[in-house]
């Protein structure tokens, strides 16, 4: 470089010897290319950031690549680069088929470049080859990050380990309303073999682009305002490019899946990729398809094990009837004796209680008729005709019987009866004994 600079000097023609050198700006950028171009003939891998990346109607790729302070994140370095068309025709397919991630700003690369400067433009760098697999480490490695920091707080596996329903019939789609994949979804579980029923209630969203994070959480929010609608949520994608998975990567759309209330199935990619949001749902499967199949499968099991259950319920009831059917028909050849002996025995017991009655009817009649005798004997010693026959007499005024001589009168008629016969007297006087009244009759 200093011998180019001293022949630049020798040949400037503005030079003035005493003064110092004189050069244009162009002759300047022009000492600059030439200096770098014999300084860094080479070419170069780096690793940097990409940053604001376009292409234009020509096809040529521009953009801009940029380094971070670890700690800061703030700007350390950058530089302009640029893609040629004929070189970004293939490259671009090439990294998003192998990583899928796309080709745009904000992932990281190791990219071949070789050092350009021009008097108009100024210094690039312009790109001749990309690695794949050092941006295939730095996403493997954000997806790790994740996943750990997700470990950590206790929410990897709560998807996982819910319950899934044992008839998910009542299903809330979160797919783009356009996409095939959606399509195919619903016509697999509308045809499905066994007639089942299932009902479908699409929440669009975005399924590719930089706007994936967001739109999915919004739909999740409106399922999750309606969640006893549902039984499952199926979040699916199908026709996008591999590069568009990026979306599925982030932290905020894994934890709010992983917390989600609802068993969380996902068919958003090709059997090889593997998202982070695949890492947290309950079940992860290759295709919309798959997803739709996997549901008809859950119930299909669920209708089998009712048909196995029906049958089961039909042979023992079946069963059940033919052993009540031969209890029955022994039952009925045993009546016939057992009404014979209970025949025989109700006879028995007549005869015994008639004999008991009979005996407890003389007892008590023999009890009466002694009752009776012993009233009879009573009633016989207090007649009048008994106390007659031992001297005593009666003596009746008026056919009434009198027990008090004071209530006598002088002309009172009166009879007296004897044991034998009767006699009639009149009062002429009345007298009570220990006194000096008298009674005369004749």
């Amino acid at each position: 470089m200093i011998n180019t600079i001293n022949q630049s000097k020798r040949s400037d023609p503005f030079s003035s010897g005493e003064g110092g050198e004189r050069l244009s700006l162009l002759e300047l950028n022009a000492l600059v290319r030439r200096s770098l171009e014999q300084c860094l003939p080479d070419e170069y891998w780096i690793q940097a950031e990409l940053s604001d990346v376009r292409s234009n109607t020509t096809g040529h790729c521009y953009l801009e690549f940029v380094q971070k302070d670890p700690r800061s994140n703030s700007l350390i370095a950058k530089a302009r680069g640029m893609i040629w068309n004929t070189i970004y025709r293939l490259l671009k397919p090439y990294f998003e088929e192998t990583t899928g991630q796309p080709f745009t700003s904000g992932i990281k690369v190791l990219v071949k470049v070789t050092v350009q400067f021009h008097e108009l433009y100024g210094y690039s760098l312009t790109v001749l080859d990309i690695d794949p697999a050092y941006t295939l480490g730095d996403m493997a490695r954000r997806r790790r990050e994740i996943l750990l920091q997700l470990e950590e707080e206790g929410v990897l596996t709560l998807n996982k380990e819910l319950e899934m329903p044992q008839l998910p019939q009542r299903i809330a789609v979160i797919s783009s309303a356009t996409a095939a994949g959606y399509g195919d979804f619903c016509h697999q579980l509308q045809h499905n073999p066994g007639g089942f029923f299932f009902y479908t209630e699409l929440f669009p969203a975005l399924m590719q682009g930089n706007q994936v994070e967001e739109s999915v959480l919004a739909a999740l929010d409106r399922v999750n305002a309606r969640i006893d609608d549902f039984d499952v949520v199926v979040i699916i994608r199908g026709g996008g490019a591999t590069s568009d998975l990026s979306g599925f990567d982030t932290y905020l759309l894994a934890a709010a899946c992983a917390q989600f209330p609802l068993p969380i199935i996902t068919g958003i990619g090709h059997e090889r990729d593997d998202t982070v949001l695949d890492s947290v749902a309950h079940t992860r499967v290759k295709t919309p398809t798959a997803a739709a199949e996997l549901l008809i499968h859950r119930v299909a099991e669920v209708a089998d094990r009712l048909e196995d259950l029906s049958v089961r319920i039909r042979q023992g009831a079946y069963m059940l009837l033919e052993r009540e059917r031969r209890r029955l028909d022994t039952l009925q050849a045993r009546i016939p004796n057992l009404v014979q002996r209970k025949l025989t025995e109700a006879r028995y017991a007549l005869l015994t209680a008639r004999k008991d009655l009979s005996q407890a009817t003389m007892a008590l009649l023999s009890r009466q008729r002694h009752r009776l005798e012993l009233l009879q004997q009573r009633i016989a010693d207090a007649s009048p005709d008994k106390l007659l026959s031992r001297g005593y007499s009666i003596t009746l005024r008026d056919g009434k019987v009198v027990t008090d001589a004071s209530s006598l009168k002088s002309g009172d008629r009166l009879v007296t009866r004897f044991s034998k016969g009767e006699a009639q007297s009149v009062v002429e006087q009345s007298r009570l004994i220990g006194t000096d009244k008298r009674n005369k009759s004749h």
